[in-house]
């Protein structure tokens, strides 16, 4: 499986930006597709996450409520919808599959194809 994450850029604070990430290779239903980040200095950190097909998104609370994980199947596409952006955001942010079966998966070593990273600047 191959990622290519993109749609990150600068923002002010309260401001939305959407992230994509395009999947290539074999994806199969039971994987899971999740969004990670990763400030200066910092470990990274999950921020939600949705099985390839049905089952239900969850997010870090962090984020929740103002981040919206979402995919689009025939394009073999995962969304990032973040809206209400704060300077805490600010990360590089990376997508990432699990293949390995788990059940929600929210732990980095609980992924095992990852794409490179997109960064977001939020300014106050």
């Amino acid at each position: 499986v191959q990622l290519q994450a993109s749609g990150g850029g600068l923002v002010q604070a309260g401001g939305s930006l959407r992230l994509s990430c395009a999947a290539s290779g074999r994806t199969y239903s039971s994987y899971t597709m999740g969004w990670f980040r990763q400030a200066p200095g910092k470990e990274r950190d999950f921020v939600a996450a949705i099985r390839w097909t049905a089952g239900t998104p969850y997010y870090a609370d962090s984020v929740k409520g103002r981040f919206t994980i979402s995919r689009d199947n025939s394009k073999n596409t995962v969304y990032l919808q973040m809206n209400s952006l704060k300077p805490e955001d600010t990360a590089d942010y990376y997508c990432a599959v699990s293949d390995h079966g788990i059940s929600l998966p929210y732990r980095d070593y609980e992924y095992n194809y990852w794409g490179q990273g997109t960064l977001v600047t939020v300014s106050s």
